[in-house]
């Protein structure tokens, strides 16, 4: 995996699930359809605009979007195993679109990761979620 210098590192903030949710913000029961298909919770779910062009530093899951068995340059990052995947994605503002220009090596999608780069309030919008945030990779590292 790849990593930061030491002046790099000092100016990251580490920043949690939570912390992605603004004040007051309490995410509704997972929605059904009329088929009784279960679907994304609040799609539009409200931001935190203060970390918009943050350097932030996030734990999470990786769920690849491109990239092959030796790198990947897209993924989805989720707060837990099997979002977006085997269970309706979390709201917007719990999923975070992460791209690296040059793919990373992801060697076990069960183990969760740090991710660093800077955050974006720009959302994405894909088949399996709508996102609420993206993330310019600069590096990831195994969650310790």
């Amino acid at each position: 995996m790849f990593t930061l210098n030491v002046a790099q590192a000092d100016s990251v903030k580490e920043v949690y699930w939570e912390d992605l949710v603004p004040k007051g913000f309490v995410v509704p029961p997972v929605p059904i359809d009329h088929n009784g298909n279960m679907t994304q919770a609040q799609p539009n779910a409200p931001l935190v605009e203060a970390l918009n062009g943050q350097q932030v530093k996030i734990p999470g899951f990786v769920v690849p979007l491109e990239g092959d068995a030796d790198a990947i340059t897209e993924f989805l990052l989720v707060p837990y195993f099997g979002a977006c995947v085997h269970v309706p994605p979390p709201p917007s503002n719990q999923i975070v679109y992460v791209t690296f220009s040059e793919g990373v090596p992801i060697y076990n999608l069960y183990d969760a990761v740090w991710v660093t780069g800077t955050l974006s309030t720009e959302g994405w919008q894909g088949d399996i979620a709508s996102v609420g945030y993206s993330l310019s990779g600069l590096s990831v590292a195994a969650f310790e």
